[in-house]
């Protein structure tokens, strides 16, 4: 069977957390938005339609809900999180993309959010 790069993207799931450097965003929390892009080889999946040869985007955003849950001062710090333990459970990605915007970042200004992005 031949190799064939597949692109898995789970856009835009929000979280309210307590992800921040200031005491104000570990009580009060902000609203948070996660996308990952997930790179491997699903081509058994394509021919089979089968969800045990691909990876099941429920238990994929479980994990992010669960890293989320746990405060971080650092955006960073979460996201990365969530990058380890998303390529711990599923070996088969060849590339992972998360990335994290936090929507009401304390500035003092006017800003749509702040966001980071990992790759491995």
């Amino acid at each position: 069977m031949k190799l064939m790069k597949t692109v898995i993207e789970l856009k835009n799931m929000r979280f309210f957390a307590h992800h921040g450097v200031f005491s104000q965003e570990t009580v009060v929390g902000n609203e948070f938005v996660v996308n990952l892009r997930i790179e491997a080889d699903f081509s058994k999946a394509c021919k089979t339609d089968n969800i045990e040869d691909t990876i099941n985007y429920a238990s994929i955003y479980e994990l992010v809900k669960s890293e989320m849950l746990k405060p971080s001062r650092l955006m960073e710090n979460a996201a990365y999180r969530i990058l380890e333990r998303i390529k711990a459970s599923f070996p088969q990605i060849v590339h992972l993309e998360v990335r994290m915007a936090k929507m009401n970042p304390p500035v003092g200004g006017e800003m749509e959010c702040s966001e980071i992005s990992l790759s491995c």
